[in-house]
């Protein structure tokens, strides 16, 4: 009797509160593996992706003087490990996305598996898609920034204080792009429906103002909008997916209600 109901709860997908924490360390386990792999690589890759990333600094300084210092005796070996941290996270999103989603979807069915897939397929592309989005209105920010430097002067930039903005620009927005993906996974998921996800646009709309002003500065409006229009585009994507699912899923639950009835 025992065995039949651990084999129902198992068709169910439905898991204890030890299965779940023992799933997540296994999750976390994994993401951290890839991460550190991703860290690796990106050690050996220091001088290659430190040249791409200082080159809006290396072409300002060709019209004035602009520095990037390096201020104490670690500050290299530092910047070293930033930077093999930086391509760690880059590499390794399959890693770490594929985990986030496999924690996520909770039951073992072959409709849920196919839902994990579909959504880390959906979901790295829009992570690399953010951090191109991020890379690309990079140069015009520092170009802006430095512009309120007197001519005269030189720009002095700390290089970690400089790639840690470089960092929390390139990831956070590519960590944004991927957020409208999680709406329909918990829409899937029966958690919201597309009905909430769209009385909340006006939430929504003001949450990606913040999150572009303060990811990029208040005065670069045009950088601040190139952010903006693909991160409202893809909410109402999401919205968009997310209605569709409900509509199938009301009109399959008509045919189930149908079916019970008696003739």
């Amino acid at each position: 009797m025992a065995g039949t109901t651990k084999r129902q709860r198992n068709r169910e997908g439905r898991m204890s509160l030890r299965e779940h924490l023992r799933e997540l360390r296994k999750r976390l386990f994994l993401a951290a593996l890839g991460l550190v792999a991703g860290t690796v690589a990106g050690w050996f890759l220091y001088y290659l992706v430190w040249d791409a990333l200082r080159a809006p600094v290396d072409a300002i300084a060709e019209a004035r003087n602009a520095v990037l210092t390096y201020p104490n005796v670690t500050s290299g070996f530092d910047l070293h490990f930033q930077i093999a941290f930086f391509v760690g996270v880059f590499v390794s999103s399959p890693v770490w996305l594929y985990q986030i989603f496999a924690f996520l979807v909770p039951g073992l069915t072959r409709r849920e598996k196919g839902y994990t897939f579909g959504f880390f397929f959906t979901a790295v592309p829009l992570f690399l898609a953010g951090c191109a989005a991020g890379w690309f209105v990079l140069p015009h920010i520092v170009a802006l920034m430095t512009s309120f430097v007197p001519q005269q002067d030189t720009a002095y930039l700390v290089a970690g204080d400089y790639f840690m903005f470089v960092f929390k620009l390139v990831i956070a927005v590519g960590v944004a792009f991927v957020l409208p993906v999680f709406l329909v996974l918990f829409n899937f998921m029966g958690i919201v429906s597309a009905k909430s996800i769209l009385k909340s646009w006006r939430v929504a709309m003001l949450l990606i103002i913040l999150f572009t002003a303060i990811a990029t500065p208040a005065a670069d409006v045009v950088s601040m909008f190139l952010l903006a229009i693909p991160m409202v585009l893809l909410y109402f994507a999401a919205a968009g997916v997310a209605a569709l699912h409900d509509r199938r899923a009301a009109r399959r639950q008509s045919a189930l209600l149908a079916a019970e009835l008696p003739t």
